[in-house]
């Protein structure tokens, strides 16, 4: 197993072209993985990586190994699999992430469930509206609202989650009901924005008559929590954007009512996101078909 682990250290220093990256994702130490490297090096008596104290870049034989060690690394997997899909007792931990409003209304309350049926997988559950990188902060998966940036994840779409714009009477019987897009410019009305490091603009996408339209709004609040959003709309203080399912009791209730309701925004897509390296896991195909179904079924 020490050639084993010494090869996946291998290959997540080569993916991720930093030692220290690499060692988060392994949970292991720096200098673990360093030892690690060395010891292969060592073994295949070549050099794998150029190190100088800025940089590290492989070499040509480093080159050639990793195509080699990825498919060793995927016979392990495959085989692993097939065991545990035979002998049915999937173990283990999960390092799963999700968006605050999700993680908290569909995913949280959704893990015991699972882990009572099947008690030999452990779920670490992370919660964070802000970008996350799986590879560096060693996350299995991580469900996602919208379209993912990174093209080297692998993506299973759950559902296509409505949305609605919002805001508290109150909040409308001072500033008055927009009814298009164009007024939620024009009136200047205070939208209350997502914002975190690398967050795109502020564009919210409404189907109009004339088509799926994109407006530059603005507010005087913004936070990198959604539901902060929620409680400065519920106090009064602006117009949010939000899927459904997390203001779906705000609307019933009538703390919040919907805005401009003949032209709402797109739907937004919700899905999962993992590895390809990880695609064989009998644990994280069996969480994901879970929440899936958990999901699904409460978004009906």
């Amino acid at each position: 197993m020490a050639y084993l682990d010494n090869i996946q250290t291998f290959v997540r220093v080569y993916e991720l072209g930093n030692m220290s990256a690499a060692a988060r994702d392994q949970r292991i130490s720096a200098a673990v993985a360093s030892a690690r490297i060395s010891q292969l090096e060592e073994h295949l008596n070549v050099r794998l990586f150029q190190r100088t104290t800025r940089t590290l870049n492989p070499t040509e034989q480093g080159h050639m190994f990793y195509r080699g060690a990825c498919k060793i690394l995927e016979a392990v997997d495959a085989a692993e699999a097939e065991i545990s899909n035979v002998t049915m007792t999937p173990r283990g931990s999960l390092f799963i992430a999700a968006p605050l409003g999700l993680g908290r209304r569909l995913i949280a309350p959704a893990v015991p469930a699972f882990k009572e049926q099947y008690p030999l997988i452990d779920i670490r559950l992370r919660l964070s509206d802000r970008k996350l990188d799986l590879a560096a902060e060693g996350l299995d998966l991580a469900f996602f609202l919208g379209i993912p940036e990174d093209s080297n994840l692998r993506i299973r779409k759950i559902a296509d989650c409505p949305r609605v714009l919002c805001a508290a009477p109150s909040y409308i019987a001072r500033r008055g009901m927009p009814d298009s897009g164009e007024a939620l410019v024009r009136d200047k009305h205070d939208c209350l924005n997502l914002r975190y490091p690398g967050a795109p603009e502020f564009q919210w996408p409404l189907q109009t008559p004339d088509g799926v339209r994109r407006f530059s709004v603005h507010g005087p609040f913004e936070s990198d929590d959604g539901d902060v959003l929620t409680g400065w709309a519920l106090e009064g203080h602006g117009i949010i954007l939000k899927p459904v399912f997390e203001v779906a009791d705000f609307l019933k209730s009538g703390a919040l009512v919907p805005v401009v309701p003949d032209e709402p925004p797109v739907p937004i897509q919700l899905a999962c996101l993992y590895m390809h390296r990880r695609r064989q896991d009998p644990k994280t195909r069996l969480l994901i078909d879970f929440m899936a179904e958990r999901i699904q079924a409460a978004l009906k």
